[in-house]
């Protein structure tokens, strides 16, 4: 196993078990984010929502990136830290997410 894959893996350790909690939870936070970005950019293309709609959304989207960065900071996570490796099937996340 390589150190990159060893990085991706989820070990569990009693002295550090908050921070690979913190990391767990934000890899799902960040899965969740770029499908709604993903979702909001189809929605933003099609015209379905308005000006103050797409506004609100773009400031939501932005926020949470930014306390995320922030709880990555504090846990010492870089956001590649985030990519779970699944094995066969590959990284969880794609690679065009930050």
């Amino acid at each position: 196993m390589t150190a990159r894959q060893r990085r991706n893996r989820l070990d569990l350790e009693p002295d550090t078990v908050e921070r690979d909690l913190v990391k767990l939870v934000l890899t799902v936070v960040e899965l969740l984010r770029q499908l709604m970005e993903r979702q909001a950019v189809r929605r933003f293309d099609t015209g379905e929502l308005t000006e103050e709609q797409e506004e609100r959304i773009g400031l939501t989207l932005m926020l949470l990136e930014e306390r995320m960065g922030e709880l990555r900071d504090r846990y010492g996570l870089r956001p590649e830290d985030l990519n779970l490796d699944l094995g066969p099937l590959g990284p969880l996340l794609p690679r065009d997410g930050h």
